[in-house]
């Protein structure tokens, strides 16, 4: 899925959003926001009072009233289905990618048969060559290729996908250009990646977020009090021999509870979403999206998302009475079954010492070890020698005592230099040292250094030892590390933080990452990654790229500061709206109260009337910020609270003045 930003004026978008903020008049779907659907009861009673106007009440006034208000819940449906119809045009762009694939699933005989993608179950294994579309999500089980995956990511380069390790979950819809695979499909018809993809773009399966849903409650509530307010003026007018007619109180009522936010609220939270979307990020839920916006412990892989993540040997550091030919020699038997890029590195490296043309194939006789997460070491055995090559603990262990003096330094002076160090072994003597040597990524130290400012500790995960560890963090500008780190060491570190009072986020693409994921407040797992990962995690980057989760937690950030920066703005709306009626309105009945009427509006009609209009329009005004986001700045709780308050709080107060006194004159001008 091509990650293209829409036009916030889109005219398709536009057209389709007129439509729709009509069929949301529905009274079952305004009933979802409290605020709205009393505002439409209102504006439905002032219509219906029209034909019951008592003698000496202007029709004209009641009718204007009447069709403002209506204004009103339309111009906040129309804000809501501008924000659904953005995420609608992705998921429109999604179904275009869809296309009628045949598959070749695997009978129990061997042999294949061609079937519709549709037929496809959980478990049937299908063969994919070159040429040929995915049918359906699934696991690669034999073969390695080279995918196209731009029909979901965008991404033109095409990626490797092969079965026994992190990468090899490929989605529906993505095409095979090379090789040949054989997949184990993982996901029903309407099930698939794709298909959850389009449900939640589109909003189909949108929740109410718990902090969405506290403010519905609070909202709900003030228009509550404000609802006593308006009955219990009526009953001072009754008891002072003032009528108030309902046209008047209904608009009052309209005009003082929190419109504002009431009619934007939707929009925020499904604008967020679109912003994820437009990131190559897919959010689960809502909920997702606004826990990224609490975070307040980061949780990131060195390799790949604070480093450069090509770690490459740089240097053999061979032990007293080795010479770097010997050493050179060990480490590329050791690291020949290795298949991670570090120990390719090595195998390349030992070239340069003349160790040329060695394959697995040439030595049948010799036992190869694979490197694995947990054993953090491979090697050989070949003709009564057990080499290997790994982790510095795991040598250690592997030969039963600790390391010489000589091979402590090295270790400690390729660790300081914030490098990392492997160390080779032959049976229970330690040959030298490997260096390999990564970059930390630029900027980064700037970015850590806002999210410090903004009260998010960022915890730096790896599996190198406490000395590289410390050198990287301390230059990436890191607040702590878990240094030597085992998948169930980040679920411990997760469920510690966690229990001091911490949202916690974090990525992940292997299987031994998705209990972590799962743990996590925010997981993001990788496109890349195995199918666990992804059903462990709660949201997926389709770009598979770790740094993403800065971004992501920005994001959620920016969702949770214009909600807030909204809601400000729209109290203080009704505050001011507030003492520039009221006086308006009994100031011929009670003149001593002149002073409080500051704007100096022409009549009391006058004064609904514009607060009518002036309510109406802000929606209007608000609807961009609403769906573009209020820009984030890295500030602390207090300096955000702050800023709101005299940004938004102060504009809150002073534009009902100034837009009311204004379309309080300019009516004045009208014949």
């Amino acid at each position: 899925m091509a990650a293209k930003q829409l036009s916030l004026f889109d005219r398709y978008i536009i057209i389709s959003s007129l439509g729709a903020s009509f069929k949301k008049l529905h009274p079952l779907t305004m009933m979802r926001n409290p605020v709205m659907f009393v505002t439409e009861v209102g504006a439905l009673i002032t219509t219906v009072s029209l034909f019951f106007q008592s003698p000496g009440e202007s029709i004209g006034f009641g009718l204007q009233v009447a069709i403002w208000l209506w204004f009103t819940v339309l111009f906040a449906n129309f804000a809501e289905a501008m924000a659904e119809g953005r995420g609608k045009a992705q998921a429109d762009t999604l179904r275009k990618t869809r296309t009628q694939t045949l598959a070749n699933r695997t009978l129990a005989s061997g042999k294949t048969e061609k079937v519709s993608a549709e037929m496809l179950r959980k478990g049937d294994v299908v063969v994919v060559s070159a040429g040929e579309v995915i049918p359906a999500d699934g696991e690669v089980i034999e073969g390695v290729a080279s995918v196209d995956e731009s029909a979901i990511t965008g991404e033109s380069a095409p990626v490797i996908r092969e079965s026994g390790g992190d990468r090899s979950a490929v989605t529906g819809g993505t095409r095979v250009l090379s090789d040949q695979i054989q997949v184990m499909v993982t996901a029903n018809p309407g099930e698939s990646f794709m298909d959850r993809m389009i449900s939640l773009v589109e909003g189909a399966r949108r929740q109410k977020t718990p902090n969405e849903i506290a403010l519905i409650i609070l909202l709900s509530a003030l228009t509550i009090i404000f609802l006593v307010v308006i009955l219990a003026l009526k009953c001072f007018g009754l008891y002072s021999g003032i009528s108030f007619s309902i046209t008047v109180l209904v608009a009052l009522l309209v005009c003082l509870i929190p419109t504002t936010i009431g009619g934007l609220l939707s929009a925020i939270g499904i604008a967020g979403i679109d912003r994820l979307v437009q990131k190559n990020v897919l959010a689960m839920s809502g909920r997702a999206v606004e826990a990224a916006g609490d975070i307040d412990v980061l949780l990131l892989d060195k390799t790949g998302t604070i480093t450069l993540g090509n770690r490459q040997a740089a240097e053999f550091l061979p032990a007293p009475g080795m010479t770097p030919q010997e050493l050179a020699d060990a480490a590329q038997l050791a690291s020949l079954a290795d298949e991670t890029p570090e120990g390719r590195s090595i195998v390349v490296l030992a070239k340069q010492y003349g160790l040329r043309g060695r394959t697995i194939a040439e030595m049948p006789h010799a036992t190869f070890i694979n490197f694995t997460a947990h054993t953090r070491m491979s090697g050989v055995d070949i003709d009564g020698r057990q080499i290997r090559k790994g982790a510095p603990d795991a040598v250690k262990i592997f030969i039963g005592r600790d390391f010489p003096g000589p091979v402590a330094e090295a270790l400690e002076r390729v660790s300081r230099s914030g490098g990392t160090s492997l160390v080779v072994a032959e049976n229970d003597r330690v040959l030298g040292v490997i260096h390999l040597k990564d970059v930390v990524k630029g900027g980064l130290k700037d970015r850590f250094t806002r999210f410090r400012a903004m009260g998010i500790k960022t915890v730096m995960i790896t599996g190198d030892n406490r000395l590289t560890a410390e050198a990287i963090a301390k230059e990436a500008g890191m607040d702590d590390y878990l240094a030597e780190a085992r998948p169930e060491d980040k679920l411990a570190l997760i469920r510690r933080e966690q229990a001091a009072g911490h949202l916690v986020a974090m990525t992940g693409d292997g299987t031994n990452d998705a209990p972590a994921l799962a743990q996590a407040d925010v997981g993001v797992a990788m496109n890349t990654g195995t199918q666990a990962a992804k059903e462990a995690g709660n949201m997926v980057d389709l770009d598979s790229n770790p740094t993403k989760l800065i971004e992501i937690v920005e994001i959620g950030k920016q969702m949770l500061i214009t909600r807030g920066a909204l809601t400000t703005f729209s109290i203080a709306n009704d505050v001011a709206k507030y003492f520039a009626i009221i006086p308006a309105m009994l100031i011929t009945l009670f003149p001593e109260i002149a002073p409080l009427n500051i704007m100096g509006l022409r009549s009391p009609q006058s004064a609904i009337l514009s607060a009518v209009i002036f309510n109406a329009l802000i929606i209007v005004a608000m609807i961009p910020l609403a769906l573009r986001g209020v820009k984030f700045r890295p500030l602390s709780a207090t300096s955000l609270l702050r800023r709101n308050l005299l940004i938004y709080g102060l504009g809150g107060l002073v534009a009902p003045f100034v837009g009311i006194k204004l379309i309080d004159v300019l009516a004045g001008l009208l014949p």
